[in-house]
């Protein structure tokens, strides 16, 4: 399909070619993001759209770690999706969702030790997918170590997202920053300016999750 083609043009923004899976791509996934720093539970069915649609788009640019890791993001979008709109009932804030909260210091440690791990064990996966798979891969991996550290944290970070825990944004923010580099590289620069942006909003996310964190206490 056309549509699903990145060499289809949907506009040329200042002579650069946007295809409609990039555009409408980083739209939802802009949108969700925003929704998300909000603590806004519409933010998961949103993200689906831009997980769908972001699959096709780094196959084609050779972010094989990017790509796999959209299927992730369709799971847990559903998993994030239920888990905020049936908290236990000592989990739940005033809108009878589930609240944010901090996550314990050992296991923001234990956190960063199986990022790294896994970044360097995938990162040696990706590097090698061209000549185990050649029919599905037809050109080496793009920066492996890089599209794996963001991958991997991506995936840690997302469970923690589930269970609204405040720390998710300074990993977010990190994140955001090594795949703002990335992507502009690759030359998907709508991409890279949508996750430049996500590195404010996850600073807003940070800072308004604490303020609400904050809240719970003015409120007894």
């Amino acid at each position: 399909m056309t549509f699903f083609n990145i060499s289809n043009t949907f506009f040329e923004p200042w002579g650069y070619p946007m295809s409609y899976l990039e555009f409408f791509g980083t739209v939802a996934g802009f949108i969700a993001v925003y929704l998300a720093s909000r603590a806004n539970i519409w933010s998961w069915p949103i993200g689906l759209v831009n997980v769908t649609l972001f699959f096709f788009l780094f196959y084609q640019v050779q972010l094989y770690p990017d790509m796999f890791l959209q299927v992730f993001f369709f799971v847990t979008n559903l998993i994030g999706w239920w888990r905020w709109a049936h908290p236990k009932p000592f989990e739940e804030d005033r809108k009878k969702e589930l609240k944010v909260s901090y996550m314990p210091v050992r296991q923001v440690l234990m956190l960063t030790v199986i990022g790294l791990t896994g970044t360097f064990l995938f990162g040696s996966l990706a590097s090698r997918l061209h000549e185990w798979f050649p029919v599905v891969f037809s050109k080496p991996s793009a920066f492996p170590y890089l599209d794996s550290f963001v991958t991997v944290m991506s995936i840690i970070t997302t469970f923690f997202m589930i269970q609204k825990k405040i720390e998710s944004w300074i990993i977010w923010i990190v994140v955001d920053a090594v795949a703002t580099y990335m992507y502009y590289m690759k030359e998907i620069k709508f991409v890279a300016l949508e996750y430049l942006i996500f590195c404010f909003i996850a600073a807003y996310g940070l800072w308004n999750w604490m303020r609400e964190y904050k809240s719970y206490k003015e409120a007894f």
